[in-house]
């Protein structure tokens, strides 16, 4: 451990803005504890069906407010890929070949989780079984996805909203939720938001990586402006408290993106901007940067296959127990359910470090074998870690 620690801070670039990597790490990471904790599959009259412990249980709902990091994802997404480019224009890097290679680092491992899937939806349903099981298990790895053809999208688009300011994406959310909520408008309108919410800390994003917002005064007047837009919003206009979307509820504060979790993730953005300067002063440590580093070498490869994991273990208990087990195959209805549930993230996490050692050459370029982990970070690309033979 102690070499790891060694070869990896040795490896680390001077200029490389740590605080930045471990934003991105907490993003992904909260995804994936968010998705553990409230998505559960339930046994059911020979079905395997998705289930929420938020419908049932809403003092739950504060984890959402926890979990919910797409935000902050967005906000470094913003930021790394507006320097990229900024970097790219300056050398002469055409936008195709700019673009096709981020987009590439993208995809290539989301190629082998589709794959995967439709290979393991197929063999299910030629054993026997049931449609609405294999329906089940098959949207809730896939359902995910669709954050990272937005991202994808955003990407694409950096040379025309780098420059964007963040208020403009916003009042655009703020006028579609007034027509198709306050005003009865078609449901339809809401689909505006997928770009135009996750446009708003994506631009923003791009602000702080153009020199804005760098006075702790404006970050503190984001968080706390976006938390009292959030309050405001769930009082009196009626928006559900939950930031994620609770099964059998009036309207998703996330499907499409509302106006109350776009203001709840600018003040998100403003915490994680405050803590850019302590998280640096902690991440000078070695052993503190090394975790940082590894979740970000694989970032892609854990959110991808966390859900996989899970239902590696849940459907493996299934097959091998005598019944029903609690936190797992249960309904999720009450307290016991949410203690229980905590007891199996332990080997959630382990099935997923099982799927990390199968799957990660993917998103480090197909490589495998003997190599040593190094970070390699060039100025326009901020390629960040690889693996190298």
């Amino acid at each position: 451990m102690t070499g790891l620690v060694a070869r990896i801070e040795a490896a680390t670039p001077p200029g490389r803005d740590r605080a930045v990597d471990a934003l991105r790490a907490l993003a992904i990471l909260g995804v994936v504890g968010g998705h553990w904790l409230v998505t559960a599959l339930v046994t059911d009259s020979g079905t395997v069906r998705g289930a929420s412990p938020l419908t049932a249980i809403p003092h739950l709902i504060p984890v959402s407010w926890v979990f919910q990091t797409l935000a902050v994802f967005f906000l470094v997404g913003g930021m790394v890929a507006a320097q990229s480019w900024d970097a790219a224009r300056k050398r002469g890097v055409p936008y195709g070949q700019w673009v096709g290679g981020r987009l590439a680092r993208l995809f290539r491992p989301v190629a082998a989780v589709l794959v995967v899937w439709a290979l393991a939806a197929a063999v299910m349903l030629v054993a026997g079984v049931g449609e609405a099981t294999v329906r089940a298990l098959v949207k809730l790895v896939w359902s995910p996805l669709w954050f990272l053809l937005v991202f994808a999208v955003l990407t694409a688009l950096t040379p025309l909203v780098a420059r964007l300011h963040p208020l403009w994406p916003l009042v655009v959310v703020l006028h579609v939720d007034l027509v198709r909520l306050g005003l009865g408008g078609p449901r339809e309108l809401g689909w505006v938001n997928v770009v135009a919410g996750w446009l708003v800390p994506y631009c923003l994003g791009a602000l702080v990586a153009r020199g804005g917002l760098r006075g702790r005064t404006s970050r503190w007047a984001l968080l706390l402006g976006g938390a009292a837009g959030v309050f405001a919003l769930v009082l009196w206009a009626g928006y559900p408290a939950s930031m994620v979307g609770v099964p059998g509820g009036r309207i998703s504060n996330l499907d499409p993106p509302s106006l109350a979790v776009v203001a709840f993730g600018l003040a998100q953005c403003g915490a994680a901007l405050l803590l850019l300067g302590p998280l640096s002063r902690v991440l000078r440590r070695p052993a503190a940067w090394v975790v940082v580093a590894v979740v970000n070498l694989s970032a892609m490869t854990v959110f991808l296959w966390h859900q996989t994991a899970m239902i590696v273990v849940t459907m493996s208990a299934l097959l091998f127990a005598d019944g029903p087990l609690p936190g797992l195959h249960t309904v999720p209805d009450d307290a016991g359910w949410v203690l229980a549930r905590l007891l199996w993230l332990p080997l959630f996490a382990l099935a997923l470090l099982g799927c990390w050692a199968v799957f990660r050459s993917y998103e480090q370029g197909g490589r495998r074998g003997g190599g040593s982990l190094v970070v390699r970070e060039s100025a326009p690309e901020r390629k960040g870690w690889a693996r190298r033979a």
